[in-house]
């Protein structure tokens, strides 16, 4: 039941992800940073997009993904279309590796070191939902900042 619901929340907030992209006037305009925004909406897309394949994709799913952190942070200029179909694939990826997980899976530890300390692959499940909403939120507010200051 817990993978069933927190798929379809993981699935909800990535459709969001792509129309908040999808939202921007000026494809250029994810790339900004302005002000004391750190990071532009492009390189957060990107950073979501590497977390979700690496943590789940590889880490879950066994898939081969290699992430390249510093790409999401400091890379630019990827076309919006092609992040979208990034997105669309991330939503396949987590929708193949969360089915497969039984209770037992969910209780053991997350496969990747990732804290200090261990953590169970249902809690570290919790902490990529909560890192999704919260970079989703900071690119809702870029792009409705950016639109205030046109």
């Amino acid at each position: 039941m817990f993978t069933k619901e927190l798929t379809a929340l993981f699935l909800r907030d990535l459709g969001r992800l792509s129309r908040e992209l999808s939202a921007y006037e000026n494809e250029n305009d994810l790339w900004i940073v302005e002000r004391q925004i750190n990071n532009s909406a492009g390189n957060l897309a990107i950073h979501l997009i590497g977390n979700l394949n690496h943590f789940i994709g590889h880490g879950i799913g066994g898939s081969d993904y290699v992430r390249d952190r510093s790409f999401e942070f400091e890379g630019t200029g990827v076309p919006r279309k092609r992040m979208l179909e990034q997105i669309a694939e991330v939503k396949v990826m987590i929708e193949k590796s969360l089915s497969n997980l039984t209770a037992q899976d969910l209780e053991e530890k997350f496969p990747i070191p990732v804290f200090d300390e261990p953590i169970s692959t249902r809690a570290f499940l919790l902490h990529l939902f909560g890192h999704l909403s919260y970079h989703l939120g900071q690119i809702n507010y870029h792009r409705r900042l950016l639109t205030q200051l046109s």
